[in-house]
């Protein structure tokens, strides 16, 4: 099973339903995703609960003045059937630069405008915008 599209598509549900919070299994990765979109302005907060098992992971979407989304789409690229990797030459322009990427490097996962500044490559997670 895909974790990584599972956790997209539990935001993007929860985006269309237009809840304010939203819960899930944690994990590093999920929160690695998690810390980029905060820091991008696509969702407010999130923060991980300790318990007996894995923990779980909440995170606090963002809504602009009109009730819309801030995420418009968000795309898983590389999936366990087919992985795909860009040098750091190679990182994509998502929508003319008003989305970006998510990366897994060798330094964490990052978003594509910090991995450019890195001159860093990796896996292409997904695109949002």
């Amino acid at each position: 099973m895909d974790t990584i599209a599972q956790f997209l598509t539990i935001i993007r549900n929860a985006g269309t339903a237009r809840l304010e919070k939203v819960d899930m299994p944690a994990s590093k990765v999920r929160a690695g995703i998690a810390q980029i979109l905060v820091d991008e302005g696509y969702a407010r907060s999130f923060k991980v609960a300790k318990d007996s098992k894995q923990g779980i992971m909440r995170i606090y979407l963002k809504y602009d003045e009109a009730g819309k989304h801030a995420i418009t789409a968000i795309d898983r690229i590389s999936r366990p059937g087919r992985r795909l990797y860009v040098k750091s030459d190679k990182v994509p322009s998502v929508r003319s630069g008003m989305g970006f990427s998510i990366i897994s490097t060798s330094q964490g996962i990052m978003s594509s405008r910090k991995a450019k500044e890195k001159n860093m490559g990796g896996e292409l997670l997904c695109t949002v915008w």
